[in-house]
């Protein structure tokens, strides 16, 4: 059944049907629509389900209906019980309108609807001129009710570029003692999707505004006033160069892993004392436990953990490749090759790291392609071949020695 067709049958049974959220949104700034939510006023549940029959229920604490991969929602009213993003007492009823429904929603941008049979924009709130000036902006003081607007309003603000407003600033911070009900899961839906945009600073740079960047990014937050040399990083403090290195990951890879990795790549400069200053010795092996637990605490997947302890510790010798011995280099790559990140993401979080700051020549950090041929064209079988005889440690070492006398001949 063709969504028009399911508005007809609402109309006729006394309802109307509306497209909302983030899809009107996205259609009015000229972005790809890739979900469709609908709200459905003027009927009740047991109307839709006698209407709809072959729908699909989903959710617990609030029915969703699925017809054809699309989502219907009654219209409902939401009064707060408790603490968190689930303590919520829901209410739907045929006399609900479509004002009262999007007057729950986090953002004016998002507290818009469109009816699907007349195509008239709902837009008690303003959202349309918000869009026009670029403004996130809290729809109403319900806004404060749900901890997790924080964490979606600085997603949104990466994905659109939008301004949020001083008012809705402080209405995250405070919801800052609140931000710990939320799960490591919902945290880390909002931290993917916010790695996923163009400009993934603009997520933290918000938090960092609200005064809640510590809450659950302790480990980015602390990287806030850790000085760097100056000639090296005229960008300012670790946070800025972390900020400006996670955008341009964005420019170079599609991978979130590797976007991840990225972000984390310097972690060990936010637990340098203060009297080391600018200096930051030994930050790569700091950086490894750091990652470990920041990735812990939201749940990121366990590759993400793996590519991101590997920058930590990999990053500062990738960076100077070009001068390492050819030993030092055949060591470096043996070892980044074995990983999950590898030679070419490794690669990727160094010219992010190395180019985001200063004028750097990509051929001194362009390892990846000069390593990978060395441990393809000096392997098991070719050594093999020519040292028979040889077994165990004695063969590691020829292999080992085979690859540097490569390296001298192909590295310049």
């Amino acid at each position: 059944m063709e969504i028009k067709q399911i508005a007809e049958t609402i109309k006729q049974n006394g309802g109307t049907l509306y497209l909302v959220g983030g899809a009107i949104r996205d259609e009015l700034i000229g972005k790809p629509i890739y979900d469709r939510d609908y709200c459905v006023c003027g009927i009740s549940k047991e109307d839709f389900v006698r209407l709809f029959p072959e729908a699909k229920v989903m959710g617990k604490s609030f029915e969703v209906f699925c017809i054809n991969n699309e989502q219907f929602a009654l219209a409902r009213r939401e009064i707060k019980k408790g603490l968190g993003h689930k303590e919520f007492e829901i209410e739907t009823g045929t006399s609900i309108t479509i004002k009262e429904d999007l007057a729950r929603r986090d953002i004016t941008i998002n507290a818009m609807a469109k009816d699907v049979l007349t195509n008239e924009i709902i837009d008690p709130f303003g959202g349309g001129k918000d869009i026009k000036n670029k403004i996130i902006r809290a729809t109403t003081d319900a806004f404060c009710e749900d901890p997790l607007r924080v964490y979606r309003v600085a997603r949104i603000a990466a994905q659109t570029g939008f301004y949020v407003e001083e008012n809705t600033l402080r209405k995250m911070e405070n919801l800052k003692k609140e931000l710990l009900t939320l799960s490591k899961e919902r945290v880390f839906i909002e931290l993917k999707k916010a790695l996923e945009s163009e400009k993934p600073s603009i997520f933290f740079d918000t938090l960092r505004k609200a005064n809640v960047l510590e809450v659950h990014f302790k480990e980015i937050y602390d990287l806030i006033g850790s000085l760097q040399p100056k000639e090296y990083h005229p960008e300012g403090d670790s946070y800025n160069h972390t900020m400006i290195v996670v955008d341009k990951s964005a420019e170079l890879t599609n991978d979130i892993g590797i976007r991840f990795a990225c972000l984390v790549h310097d972690l060990g400069k936010g637990v340098t004392p203060k009297e080391m200053y600018p200096h930051h010795y030994g930050h790569d092996e700091k950086g490894v436990k750091l990652v470990e637990n920041f990735g812990n605490r939201i749940n990121v997947p366990n590759i993400w953990k793996s590519y991101g302890k590997v920058a930590a510790k990999e990053h500062m010798k990738g960076g100077i490749f070009s001068k390492m011995s050819p030993s030092k280099k055949v060591q470096f790559i043996e070892r980044v090759g074995k990983t999950k990140l590898g030679l070419d993401g490794l690669q990727i979080v160094v010219i992010a790291d190395k180019c985001s700051t200063r004028d750097t020549k990509l051929e001194n950090i362009s390892f990846a392609d000069l390593g990978k041929k060395c441990l393809i064209e000096v392997n098991g079988k070719t050594v093999k071949a020519k040292y028979p005889n040889l077994e165990g440690e004695k063969f590691k070492e020829k292999l080992h020695s085979q690859r540097v006398e490569w390296m001298k001949k192909n590295s310049f």
